[in-house]
């Protein structure tokens, strides 16, 4: 009991001397004053961390936007394309599916088409098309992949650059106790609560943008998986055509009872 009432004293001695201010009021008012409380260096780091949060927020909402267009699309191209008879009905309707990458596609493709035969008739070589629908295939992913990367960048730097204000927090503390000739709470607080503010600003901006880099990359996976089916399924369709058109020729007539016509060539649904 003796060694209680002696020890007691000098624990009240030890807490008198933290000079410990009292503790604001949990909430908004408390994080105000802890941003008047910061120096230069750690406003800069927030500032900039607020622009790349805008930013890659602004990027998030808008490929989105694009993707789900794209999808919405792309289903529906391919059903005209499915349904059509003749590759003119196509090329018509692809001016209303312009978000498609699919359409996209087709244009190519149909352009190299139309260079080896003028729009009629059966290809004479298969090859540059395959080539056209190669070259469509990539424009069109890197027009879905634009401005990904810097969703990547700001994941990967963020937290960087809520470390520099983390660093230059402790840097401030250490600063304050030396100042203050005494370790003091009231002289770490203000650099230590700089450390805190910058180190969670830059969790709160990496971890969005880098869900959603991951989340968007996936989707392009996606993507370059139908453009290269729906290519496939394209090339195939022209190379039917000479098989068609020499049934046509050989029956004396077309499936739908018409004659022959080689300047346009019947297309299966």
């Amino acid at each position: 009991m003796e060694r209680y009432t002696t020890i007691l004293p000098s624990v009240l001695i030890l807490l008198l001397q933290t000079d410990a201010p009292v503790a604001p009021a949990v909430g908004s008012n408390a994080f105000v004053e802890m941003l008047s409380n910061s120096g230069p260096v750690a406003l800069a780091v927030l500032v900039v961390l607020a622009v790349a949060s805008i930013y890659s927020w602004t990027l998030i909402f808008s490929k989105m936007s694009g993707f789900k267009k794209a999808t919405q699309q792309s289903r529906r191209f391919l059903r005209v394309f499915r349904k059509a008879t003749r590759l003119q009905e196509i090329a018509a309707a692809t001016a209303e599916y312009q978000p498609s990458p699919l359409a996209a596609v087709f244009d190519e493709v149909y352009e190299a088409y139309k260079r080896q035969t003028g729009g009629y008739g059966p290809p004479r070589n298969i090859t540059p098309l395959e080539r056209a629908a190669q070259t469509a295939s990539s424009e069109a992913l890197t027009r879905l992949e634009q401005r990904l990367t810097w969703l990547a960048t700001i994941a990967s730097t963020s937290t960087f650059v809520g470390l520099f204000g983390t660093v230059m927090g402790v840097v401030d503390a250490f600063h304050g106790l030396g100042a203050a000739g005494s370790a003091t709470l009231r002289a770490v607080a203000p650099g230590i609560s700089e450390a805190l503010i910058t180190t969670a600003a830059g969790i709160f901006v990496a971890v969005p943008a880098g869900v959603a880099y991951n989340q968007f990359t996936a989707r392009l996976r996606v993507f370059a998986s139908g453009i290269d089916d729906f290519a496939r399924e394209l090339l195939n369709s022209l190379e039917e055509i000479p098989q068609r058109g020499a049934a046509a020729v050989g029956a004396g007539r077309v499936p739908d009872g018409r004659n022959p016509d080689p300047r346009n060539p019947e297309r299966e649904a």
